[in-house]
C-alpha cells in the first residue's frame, strides 16, 4: 500500500538511499539536487545544491555513511560531495576522476568511501580526511 509521494524535484530522479537509522531519505536527480526527507513524514528536510550547474549535469547517486552521519553524493561533474547529513552543510569535495561518478558505497565501519567511474576506475577515499 502507497505509503507517501514525495514532491519537488524538477527532473528525474536517479537514486533514493535510506539512512541507517531510517530518520532520512535522499533523494539524487537529474535536476542537480539532492533533496533529504523525512523518512517518517515525508517532509522536505534539506535541498543540498553544489554540484555543478552545467546543462547536461546530473546527482546520480547517494550513500549514507552506516553511523548516519555522513551522506555522499555523485555526479556527471565528475566529484564526489560529502554532506553532513545532520545539517546538509557541504563537508568536502572530492576530486580525481576524469569522468562521470556514477555510483558511491561507505565501508561498514564509516571510514573508507569508494566511488565508481566513466573513466573505469573505482577510487577509495579516507571518509574523514577526504585523501584518496
Amino acid at each position: 500500500m502507497l505509503q507517501q509521494t514525495l514532491e519537488g524535484h524538477s527532473n528525474w530522479v536517479m537514486s533514493v538511499a535510506f539512512s541507517p537509522d531510517s530518520r532520512l531519505l535522499a533523494s539524487a536527480s537529474r535536476d542537480k539536487t539532492v533533496r533529504l526527507w523525512d523518512a517518517a513524514t515525508g517532509a522536505l528536510q534539506q535541498t543540498l545544491e553544489g554540484h555543478s550547474d552545467s546543462v547536461c549535469d546530473s546527482v546520480w547517486s547517494v550513500a549514507f555513511s552506516p553511523d548516519s552521519r555522513l551522506l555522499a553524493s555523485v555526479s556527471i561533474d565528475k566529484t564526489v560531495r560529502l554532506w553532513d547529513a545532520a545539517t546538509g552543510a557541504l563537508q568536502q569535495t572530492l576530486e580525481g576522476h576524469s569522468d562521470s561518478v556514477r555510483s558511491v558505497a561507505f565501508s561498514p565501519d564509516s571510514r573508507l568511501l569508494a566511488s565508481a567511474s566513466s573513466d573505469k576506475t573505482v577510487r577509495l577515499w579516507d571518509a574523514a580526511t577526504g585523501a584518496l
